[in-house]
This record gives C-alpha cells, sequence and structure tokens, in this order.
C-alpha cells in the first residue's frame, strides 16, 4: 500500500501516526448524501491515518519514503533533506530554464 502525500502535508512534529489529531466532519455531509435517517449516528473524519506496518511507501512530489529496515519511516529525516535542497529552480512556480 502506498500512501500520496504532498510534502507539504508531512508533520515532522509527530513520533507516530498515533499522534495525529483527526479532523471530524459534519455528520450532515454524509446523511444527506447517503438518504440515511437523520438521526443515525454518524462519525465524518476527514482522513484516515493507515498503520505504518501496512505501507510499503510514502509518495511525495519529492520522492518515496520507504521504510528503514525496522519498518519503520523517518519522514524528519526526508523534510530535511529535501527542504536543504530546495532552491527556486526545484518550485513549479519557477521560471522556465532555456
Amino acid at each position: 500500500f502506498y500512501v500520496a502525500s504532498p510534502f507539504t502535508t508531512l508533520d515532522t512534529s509527530l513520533k507516530t501516526g498515533d499522534d495525529i489529531k483527526i479532523e471530524e466532519r459534519p455528520p450532515e455531509e454524509l446523511l444527506k448524501t447517503a438518504a440515511a435517517p437523520s438521526d443515525m449516528p454518524c462519525w465524518n473524519p476527514a482522513f484516515d491515518v493507515t498503520p505504518a506496518k501496512y505501507i510499503t511507501g510514502i509518495v511525495t512530489e519529492k520522492g518515496i519514503i520507504e521504510p528503514n529496515v525496522n519498518g519503520e519511516f523517518n519522514v524528519a529525516e526526508f523534510v530535511k533533506k529535501h527542504t536543504s535542497h530546495d532552491t527556486v529552480t526545484d518550485r513549479e512556480d519557477a521560471p522556465a530554464k532555456l
């Protein structure tokens, strides 16, 4: 299983995915579209977190983060490596080279 994630959403302040706060969306978003009873209990998370043991890699526009030999993803190292090399020519809005 590969996770697709924009580089800008990688959070290096968290130790594990268990620390991620999942945004909850209003239940009405689902209940209205599902033609479900309006009083039915509903949990509507904006996203979910896949346990690292099920992830093969995290795909970003700057490359793929692969697990180390212990099955851990060093997101902080990946972000540091790709942030320190970020130049104007790496950005999508940079002028084209002739």
